[in-house]
């Protein structure tokens, strides 16, 4: 049965807001229902990442995903969850071109998917983004340091902070998405001691992800935190499940029962003796 969530029930991008210096706030990514229903009750935040391009859909990069496949996860993880404050990633090219098309594709996410805000990667380069959509009542969460969507232009995953010059483009895109509006900031891919010195030169809380204890919450993706991760885990995760073996294991046992026949079993089929109605 689907659940209704009532709007006041939720926690919302404001009340993230309000977080800055206090309780750190937990997010996990979610793309689906049955996973935003398990961790609806123990986050604060659930992101339907881009991530999802790899994560579910196999691409090498995020830049698999598109504005339909977001939506799509999107509404199925508003279906799953009642409280935490959901906000879906707006894709590579659906932003990017000018604050028109930003504030057009996130009019479209948030109309579509009833999420409470979106995010978009960049940093004084998508300051006019993050106002235009900002301007239309949309509540925006900033994403600086390494940027998954621009892999390909850096060359790769590259570790932001580690110089001078690095590190002043780095406080100046804080600055930026703070100014334009942003209720809070992704730092990814961050050196530990530039991302603490962020998190207390701006209001705006952040949520690190391989940056720093200090920042004012923490995210992960769901699959790499419960041991889900097939290729190279990231130095930044921990494991705190281990469901790659969980479910190799029970896949293993499944295939050897049926090929010796014991399922499925005299539990697992109709007769005479069962209920019509049982299933």
């Amino acid at each position: 049965m689907t659940r209704k969530p009532s709007a006041d029930s939720r926690i919302n991008a404001e009340d993230i807001r309000r977080r800055k210096g206090g309780v750190p706030i937990v997010c996990l990514t979610a793309y689906t229902y049955p996973i935003a229903r398990l961790l609806d009750p123990h986050v604060d935040l659930l992101l339907v990442g881009d991530s999802v391009a790899m994560v579910l859909h196999g691409h090498a990069t995020t830049l698999g995903a598109s504005l339909e496949m977001m939506i799509a996860h999107g509404q199925a993880v508003m279906r799953g969850s009642t409280r935490a404050c959901v906000v879906v990633d707006m894709p590579a090219g659906s932003y990017e071109a000018s604050p028109e098309q930003a504030a057009a594709s996130a009019r479209r996410i948030v109309g579509e998917t009833g999420c409470q805000a979106v995010k978009l990667e960049g940093g004084v380069d998508m300051a006019a983004q993050i106002a235009a959509i900002v301007a239309e009542g949309i509540p925006v969460m900033g994403h600086i340091g390494l940027q998954p969507q621009s892999v390909e232009k850096d060359g790769g995953y590259r570790i932001k902070g580690r110089t001078e010059e690095n590190i002043a483009a780095l406080f100046r895109d804080a600055e930026a998405v703070e100014k334009a509006g942003a209720f809070s900031v992704v730092i990814e891919g961050t050196m530990e001691d530039v991302a603490a010195k962020l998190t207390r030169h701006i209001s705006t809380p952040t949520i690190g992800i391989g940056a720093s204890a200090d920042c004012d919450g923490q995210i992960l993706v769901i699959d790499d935190m419960v041991g889900m991760t097939v290729d190279r885990v990231p130095k930044f995760v921990k494991e705190y499940a281990d469901l790659r073996s969980v479910i190799a294991d029970a896949a293993a046992r499944y295939a050897a029962e049926v090929r010796s026949r014991a399922f499925p079993g005299s539990d697992h089929v109709f007769t005479t003796a069962s209920s019509k109605d049982e299933t």
